[in-house]
């Protein structure tokens, strides 16, 4: 990871609201990957006590997009994506991983895995997530 490259997506991701409002920290990016963490707290929880799937689905929409958008080569949008909750959420923090796997000139089909980490360490696959990311402006045929 450059310093150039992080710092281009650090402030993009500051100009986010809604990710400082969950208190959302872009950790890793690469040229075609990203990284998001978020601590988990009480209101961001549901009533059983896991982690509510929607702040796990803004993790995986997030990644996605960031890693779609590196690789794309600027900002970007997301066309689409899924999310599969695979056990409850429960720990300390929940790390969103997303990397691109095939980019063309005007989209990017990315992967993301979502862990949770406990207070000993141990991570745990709680969802996996894939998505199309599309190039933003003038790229994308609108300006």
């Amino acid at each position: 990871m450059t310093n150039e490259l992080m710092a281009l997506a650090q402030g993009l991701f500051d100009a986010q609201p809604f990710s400082r409002f969950l208190g959302a920290e872009l950790t890793e990016v690469g040229p075609d990957s990203a990284e998001i963490r978020v601590r988990i707290r009480p209101e961001l929880l549901q009533q059983h006590g896991f982690v509510h799937g929607g702040v796990l689905s803004y993790l995986a929409d997030n990644a996605l997009t960031f890693a779609g958008g590196l690789a794309l080569g600027g900002d970007a949008l997301t066309a689409e994506y899924k999310v599969n909750y695979a056990k409850p959420a429960t720990g300390e923090t929940v790390i969103a991983r997303a990397k691109a796997l095939v980019t063309t000139r005007r989209q990017s089909v990315c992967q993301c895995t979502l862990h949770t980490v406990s207070a000993e360490g141990e991570e745990r696959l709680v969802a996996v997530a894939q998505g199309t990311i599309v190039a933003a402006g003038d790229r994308a045929g609108r300006s």
